[in-house]
């Protein structure tokens, strides 16, 4: 028999890893035939045995949890520790403080350990902020950390004691509340169940409605048609156990024989799945995944009640593990030898009236902010539509001004380099004056208005002698500056103007 100490290791050890468990390692072995000449037989390589491998607890954390409790019983001071601290001083955190002894190798790996998971825990992160579409929003992964409670966040370098204590005390409140959000889950799934059923219904007609629920009415009577029961953890169910699948006499049966015989992993305790592992023969009186009347989810359920029940009335320290003490101690009560017989979950339900109906109306509610989130996503695109087709409209306008504008300037006209007068041009000479001069003035107004000057029609040859400035402007524009520009004929026509008296 093992020692009360080395028990106590084996229990806190499984309590700090999230009770993970030890799988059977089976070894087949072959007999050589009598005729083979064993000499000729090779012998199998001896490989080293390694640890079974852990079950998954089911935490976000969990491998994190079981490395970090691997390597700190690797530390000879830790260990020791761990021998001699009971469950009330790990939960309090006590054995958190330990870690200030152990070895500075086993220091440095947690270290190590922990960046790593801060890491992790960054890079998952960064991978929803994706699939949500926030690729171009700045992560505060600081700020995200502070979620997970069973590491110190603000430390993302080192493994503390308070990493410790605060993994010791994450690990041990979300296994307690497991149990709890698993019963949650289930009652919404059957109230799910019932809601989908009584929705199919409202879609039949009368006939088909009735044949629906006579065939529903058949098949809960076929499932409840079931050999009997045995109460989980009676001397009766585990005498079942002991018959069947031990192949033992059970007039023979012995508690502590049978305790060892179902301690797969020879740890001197009954955890949660050893325990669970005995009712296989009892749900399997009630559930056969061949049958369309039974529902293996709801085996799962039964199996988890089962379970709980037998921890409450065996688990006297409630470690979550059942000791060989707490079980021959619980096979001399009265509730083991004389038990009340075990409801299954079709003689109890798993929600109420009520529950029920709050259910629907939650999916009443639901529905209706979908219906009113997709009214309002419609309205908005129908918006956002609109909004397009006026700036398409905008956008068309806008080409077609761009359009006539270009037309506008190709078709200009440009004033030609030269004017060749006939007869007398002196009228026209003096409009083109008229236009420099207001163009000038435009030009310049800072020179303030000035009287326009008059330039007679029958102008002296010196008067415009006088004007060379406006002989340049004329000059710009091509036209004749005076009778010197003027072709032979006209010449002398303008000087004998000139000289009139």
């Amino acid at each position: 028999m093992r020692s009360r100490n080395n028990n106590k290791m084996c229990w806190s050890r499984a309590l700090l890893t999230g009770w993970l468990l030890l799988l059977v390692q089976l070894l087949c072995l072959e007999a050589v035939p009598i005729s083979m000449d064993k000499t000729k037989v090779q012998e199998p390589e001896q490989k080293p045995e390694e640890p079974p491998a852990s079950v998954d607890t089911g935490l976000h954390y969990d491998r994190y949890l079981r490395e970090v409790i691997d390597f700190l019983e690797k530390d000879q001071h830790f260990r020791e520790k761990l021998h001699n601290t009971d469950m009330e001083d790990i939960k309090q955190g006590k054995l958190a403080k330990e870690l200030d002894f152990v070895s500075h190798h086993v220091r440095t790996k947690l270290d190590e350990l922990k960046r790593q998971e801060v890491n992790r825990l960054r890079t998952l992160i960064k991978a929803k902020q994706d699939l949500e579409g926030g690729n171009d929003i700045a992560v505060d992964h600081q700020a995200l950390l502070k979620q997970f409670e069973y590491l110190n966040h603000m430390n993302p370098h080192t493994f503390e004691v308070d990493d410790l204590d605060r993994l010791i005390k994450s690990a041990t409140k979300d296994l307690e509340n497991y149990d709890k959000e698993r019963h949650e889950e289930f009652k919404k799934y059957e109230m799910m169940k019932e809601h989908d059923r009584r929705e199919h219904l409202k879609s039949l007609d009368d006939d088909e409605r009735k044949k629906e629920e006579e065939h529903y009415e058949e098949m809960r009577k076929k499932h409840a048609d079931h050999p009997k029961v045995n109460h989980p953890g009676s001397q009766n169910q585990l005498k079942e156990v002991w018959e069947e699948a031990d192949g033992l006499d059970p007039e023979d049966f012995d508690p502590k024989t049978f305790f060892n015989l179902h301690d797969t992993n020879g740890d001197g305790f009954f955890d949660e799945q050893e325990l669970e592992a005995l009712f296989t023969k009892e749900l399997e009186k009630i559930y056969d995944p061949t049958n369309e009347e039974d529902d293996m989810v709801e085996m799962e359920e039964e199996r988890l009640r089962m379970r709980e029940h037998v921890m409450n009335e065996v688990d006297s320290n409630k470690d979550r593990l059942v000791s060989l003490d707490e079980f021959l101690v619980a096979t001399k009560k009265k509730e083991f030898l004389e038990p009340d017989s075990w409801e299954t979950l079709e003689q109890n339900q798993a929600y109420t009236d009520e529950e029920m109906r709050e259910f629907e109306e939650h999916l009443v509610q639901q529905e209706q902010d979908l219906n009113q989130k997709a009214f309002d996503l419609q309205k908005q695109r129908d918006e956002l539509e609109k909004q397009q087709e006026q700036l398409n409209a905008q956008k068309i306008e806008l080409q077609q001004a761009v359009e006539h504008m270009e037309r506008l300037k190709s078709q200009k006209v440009e004033p030609p380099p030269e004017v060749h007068v006939e007869g007398n041009a002196l009228p026209e000479i003096n409009a083109v004056y008229d236009q420099l001069h207001h163009e000038q003035e435009a030009q310049h107004p800072e020179q303030g208005h000035q009287p326009e000057p008059h330039v007679p029609q029958y102008a002296s040859r010196e008067h415009h002698e006088q004007q060379p400035q406006h002989h340049e402007d004329l000059a710009q524009h091509g036209l004749p500056q005076a009778h010197q520009d003027l072709p032979p004929g006209h010449q002398e026509a303008a000087q004998g103007q000139h000289n009139f008296p």
